[in-house]
């Protein structure tokens, strides 16, 4: 475990949600397949893929599917989601590495790295900046970053707030996760950049209103962001 000033620890209502179906199928599946829109390049394969933050493991076997990835790195400051990521790793017969550490501070050596996975991690750390230097410090010249994270708004609605635990004093707008990675050193355009629009995402009533037409989805640009995702490059 890291630093408690580092990382927020995920209640027990969020460690058994991160094991579920819906969390694995709703949230992760939905994120990769938007995230795999984004890449230019529909046919990508990637030797070395690494899952920072990676939970229970529920990318593991998606990301090396997708990627065809020879080698994949799991890392999470949590050993009890290293230990449920290796039973999850084995039960679909995948033998992927593992690392315990902070992902602000990740025991690799520079450039190691062909495409960093980030998926609804950032907003558990404190060390925000640090952590995106850390992707750029491993991965290769023209690697990828596919970040996929929750906004400041959906991490303050009450329900969130209810049930889950985040350093709140970090949390940031869409605005401000693209000027944090562009900071890091990445570079990616508009049309690297997707803002879903899911119903878990609209913390206030989960689109109930919206589906039983009680209420109009806003218009797409009028919507509040509570997600984004995106395709940044380290600059070859």
């Amino acid at each position: 475990m890291s630093k408690p000033k580092d990382y927020v620890e995920e209640s027990r209502v969020g460690f058994w949600f991160l094991g579920t179906f819906t969390w694995e199928k709703r949230v992760v599946e939905v994120a990769l397949t938007d995230l795999d829109k984004l890449l230019s390049d529909p046919g990508l394969r990637c030797h070395t893929v690494l899952d920072a933050g990676c939970g229970q493991g529920k990318a593991l076997k998606p990301l090396q599917q997708r990627f065809q990835a020879t080698r994949v790195i799991g890392v999470d400051v949590d050993a009890q989601a290293i230990t449920a990521a290796r039973a999850e790793a084995a039960r679909h017969g995948l033998t992927p590495e593992f690392i315990e550490a902070d992902s602000a501070s990740i025991p690799l050596p520079d450039a190691s790295v062909d495409l960093v996975f980030c998926h609804q991690t950032l907003h558990h750390l404190v060390r925000q900046e640090e952590t995106l230097k850390e992707f750029h410090r491993l991965l290769k010249p023209g690697g990828l970053l596919l970040l996929a994270e929750s906004t400041k708004a959906y991490i303050h609605s009450w329900v969130i707030r209810l049930l889950f635990r985040h350093p709140m004093h970090v949390q940031r707008t869409a605005p401000e996760y693209l000027e944090l990675v562009r900071r890091a050193g990445f570079e990616f355009g508009p049309g690297d950049v997707s803002y879903p629009y899911l119903w878990w995402s609209r913390a206030r009533d989960f689109g109930l209103l919206e589906r039983l037409r009680i209420k109009v989805p806003p218009p797409v640009g009028q919507r509040e962001e509570t997600l984004i995702n995106l395709v940044a490059r380290k600059t070859a």
